[in-house]
């Protein structure tokens, strides 16, 4: 039984530029190459150097941990660095995420890896948490089967039609970004979930898709925002995202206050 091969420097490029939808026309000309290079480089035919690749790398948008396989595919140790968030290497930047989330309360917000698993969350969060199957808040709690799953919040979500197919959409738009197959399994794990039935108003009619939900404190209704770090040279930070939700009326502000404080005094 022959071992499979690993993939060509040249395969990976051609992979990501038809990815980008891009042809070696465009790339060659955006990164200032010769389209006889580029060519000579996806067929094999040459060997691009570590510069070469890190310039085709950034103008393709390669996500960190896939500019690493890049480089040792072409033969050069990989660039950037993998820690765990909690390497003392990492701890400035953890402090920084613990104080964003902090500072958001007392509106609820958490910080999610490339894949959606929960890494941190404020002290707003529990209290949205009630009624949620303990099964799917065991660690590593995967948010997006949290929110969706029929035992996780998707019962109380009065949009949850619009709400899924929101979060599909974001999933979508990072498989086509950074190719990972974790996120195609997640997407098709979800999809299998029992499908509500339509809303009223279509995902393309709104500005924004709040997330309307139920709460021991009435309907909230919330309009979420994502952070990244803005120059991580860390395969880890890059991947870190902070989901941070804001009340879309006083009404909802007046809860999230009200669950905060009786959370934070039990």
């Amino acid at each position: 039984m022959s071992a499979t091969l690993p993939p060509t420097i040249g395969s990976l490029l051609r992979e990501w530029r038809q990815r980008r939808r891009l042809s070696q026309l465009e790339l060659a000309l955006d990164a200032e190459v010769s389209t006889r290079h580029l060519s000579c480089v996806e067929t094999g035919r040459a060997q691009p150097s570590r510069e070469m690749v890190m310039r085709l790398a950034a103008r393709l948008e390669v996500p960190l941990r896939e500019r690493n396989r890049l480089l040792t595919a072409a033969g050069f140790a990989p660039m950037y660095g993998e820690r765990r968030l909690d390497d003392p290497a990492l701890h400035a930047a953890r402090e920084a995420v613990d104080q964003v989330l902090r500072g958001h309360e007392p509106y609820p917000a958490l910080a999610v890896d490339r894949h959606w698993n929960l890494v941190s969350y404020n002290r707003a969060v529990p209290p949205l948490l009630a009624g949620v199957s303990a099964e799917l808040l065991v660690p590593p709690v995967n948010v997006m089967h949290l929110s969706l799953h029929p035992q996780g919040l998707a019962p109380r979500i009065l949009n949850l039609a619009q709400w899924r197919e929101h979060a599909f959409a974001r999933l979508r738009q990072q498989i086509a970004a950074c190719a990972d197959p974790q996120l195609e399994a997640l997407l098709e794990s979800l999809q299998r979930y029992p499908a509500p039935v339509r809303s009223a108003a279509p995902i393309e009619a709104a500005m924004v898709v709040p997330l309307q939900i139920e709460s021991p404190a009435g309907v909230l209704s919330l309009i979420g925002t994502t952070t990244v770090f803005g120059t991580p040279v860390d395969v880890t930070l890059s991947e870190l995202a902070l989901e941070t939700f804001f009340p879309a009326d006083e009404t909802t502000a007046t809860a999230l206050r009200s669950l905060y404080a009786q959370h934070a005094t039990a």
